[in-house]
């Protein structure tokens, strides 16, 4: 599963079962409604949108050990 995925998961989700709605995620992580609407239906985001709303449900990008498989 790649990023937006992840992330598009997590929007999907939000205002379910008790979890802040897509307008609470916009103002605590200063990307608007209408990126977080795009990327729910298909769209992108800019690397550092990716990094924010990552941080923000909680998850952390590693490299992992061991480098690059050849």
């Amino acid at each position: 599963m790649d990023l937006i995925e992840i992330i598009r998961k997590e929007l999907k989700a939000c205002g379910k079962n008790g979890k802040p709605t897509r307008y609470h995620v916009a103002q605590e992580t200063g990307i608007s409604e209408n990126q977080l609407h795009r990327v729910v239906y298909g769209g992108s985001l800019k690397a550092e949108a990716v990094g924010v709303l990552l941080e923000h449900f909680g998850y952390e990008v590693r490299k992992k050990k061991g480098g690059v498989k050849k």
